[in-house]
């Protein structure tokens, strides 16, 4: 079963270990990047983010059509 061999760093490796490395890094490495992060964090429905209004009938307008628009999202 004599191959080729070649000499990485001062030693002689056989072919059969560098393609054995090359597959096994290969798929590694898939595995690695298809494993997935984290799970995002659920939203809680309803929540809204804050309302930066810059005078008070502006943040009242806003909730009032946050609101109206809720309402009529729950009868579709």
């Amino acid at each position: 079963m004599g191959g080729q061999m070649y000499n990485l760093f001062g030693k002689q490796v056989a072919s059969q270990y560098l393609a054995m490395g090359v597959l096994a890094s290969l798929f590694g490495g898939v595995a690695v990047a298809t494993s997935g992060g984290s799970a995002a964090k659920p939203t809680t429905p309803g929540a809204t983010p804050p309302i930066n209004a810059s005078s008070s009938d502006e943040a009242d307008f806003i909730k009032k059509f946050l609101e109206q628009e809720g309402s009529a999202e729950k009868k579709h």
